[in-house]
This record gives C-alpha cells, sequence and structure tokens, in this order.
C-alpha cells in the first residue's frame, strides 16, 4: 500500500495548492500541519534540508518539495482523477509558462506589499503588481468565459492561481487599499468568482475571516501618495 504525507501549513497558498492536488486526484494522504515559521518539525527538516520550507509531499517515505514541482509529480504519478496538466504539448508549456509567471513575477511584489517595512517600497510594488496584472488580464480576453486556456475545468493553473484569486483579495483587505477592481480587471475577476465556484477551490481554503485576521497580525496598512488620494 502506498504511503502519501503532505507537511503543509494551514495559511500558506503553496500547501495548499498540493492538499488541493491531491483531493482532485481523489488520493487518500495524512496531512502534517507545521508550525511555521517558529518551530518547524524535525520532520520537515530531514526531508527539506535545504530550502526548511513548506509544503513536502512524501510519497513511500521519498520527499517532493516546491510546491510547482509537487503538483507536476502528482499529475505524473496518479494517472487516475482528473489530470492536471493539459495533454496538447504547447497548452502545457503556456500552464508552466504563467504558473512560473505567477510565482516569480507575481509573488515577489506580493511579498513586499506585505512585509516591506519602507512604505515607499510599498507603494512601488503597488505599481509593479498592477502591471503585471494587466498582462494577465489581456491574456484571459483569449479565453472566452472559459477557464484558463479556454479549460472547461479547472486544472494546474487555477490550482496555482489561487495566490491571485484568494490570498491575493485577503492581503488587499489588510492592506485597506484595493488592487484587483473591477472596473479594471473585468476578465481576471471573472476568472475569480468561475474559480471559487468550483467544490475542489472553495472546499480546500482556509477560511477567509481567519486568513484575514492571520495577515492582519504582520501586514500595515499601505499609506497612498496624496495624489491617488484625492482621485
Amino acid at each position: 500500500m502506498e504511503e502519501v504525507k503532505l507537511l503543509g501549513c494551514w495559511a500558506s497558498p503553496f500547501s495548499t495548492r498540493a492538499n488541493m492536488a491531491l483531493k482532485l486526484k481523489g488520493l487518500q494522504y495524512e496531512y502534517m500541519e507545521e508550525n511555521i515559521p517558529f518551530n518547524k518539525s524535525p520532520e520537515l527538516l530531514k526531508y527539506n534540508p535545504i530550502h526548511k520550507k513548506i509544503p513536502v509531499l512524501l510519497h513511500n517515505g521519498k520527499p517532493i518539495v516546491e510546491s510547482l514541482v509537487i503538483l507536476e509529480y502528482i499529475d505524473e504519478t496518479w494517472k487516475e482523477g482528473t489530470p492536471l496538466l493539459p495533454k496538447d504539448p504547447k497548452q502545457r508549456a503556456m500552464a508552466r509558462f504563467w504558473a512560473k509567471f505567477i510565482d516569480e513575477k507575481c509573488l515577489p511584489e506580493m511579498l513586499k506589499l506585505c512585509y516591506d517595512s519602507n512604505n515607499e517600497v510599498k507603494v512601488k510594488a503597488r505599481g509593479e503588481l498592477h502591471e503585471l496584472l494587466k498582462l494577465l488580464e489581456n491574456e484571459l480576453i483569449k479565453d472566452n468565459n472559459n477557464f484558463f486556456g479556454g479549460a472547461t475545468t479547472i486544472a494546474y493553473i487555477e490550482i496555482v492561481s489561487i495566490l491571485l484569486t484568494y490570498w491575493l483579495g485577503v492581503i488587499q483587505e489588510a492592506l485597506e487599499v484595493d488592487i484587483l477592481k473591477k472596473e479594471e480587471f473585468p476578465n481576471i475577476c471573472a476568472w475569480v468568482d468561475k474559480s471559487m465556484s468550483c467544490i475542489y477551490i472553495k472546499e480546500n481554503l482556509p477560511p477567509r475571516e481567519k486568513l484575514l485576521a492571520f495577515y492582519k497580525n504582520y501586514v500595515k496598512p499601505l499609506v497612498l501618495p496624496s495624489n491617488e488620494l484625492s482621485q
């Protein structure tokens, strides 16, 4: 019998990604909650000694780390259930491209917004994130009101994008500023609504009020420049 364990943290979008993928595949697994960042377990330090981060997927005692790698491993190892990545090579490549766009472009600006103590850095990060979201907004025009890439069901990119479709909404409320406005980003907002209506997404997200309280402990409200306040 296969042994599958997931080391994660309830407030992490990255462990939530792995959790969703396992549920989507219909797999039985053991979930182990980590106290990040204060008290990392011996298991976490043993199985991810390089980064010492969650999530960590343990499959028969062998660790797989980094959320995007874990998603692909799950998809390639367990063929049953809903496929995560498209079969078409071009569509699969595009899904990987936009997943990296979210993690390598959007995430750093979101981290600055949350945790940088310099308000000017935070304001600049908000502007950078706004421009990045414009690129994603234009990409979604091609999707004809379906999921990403024109798919008819949720898959890899919807799981990856919870960083934007769920966490960003919580973060902007903690910052007390609007970032993802419906009038500016109608396609992204429609995609958010469609993704959040899916049972596999909705039922495996942390409670919004609990997550908001978590971020309010760490995030200072963003002070906008006077020229923006007068608009």
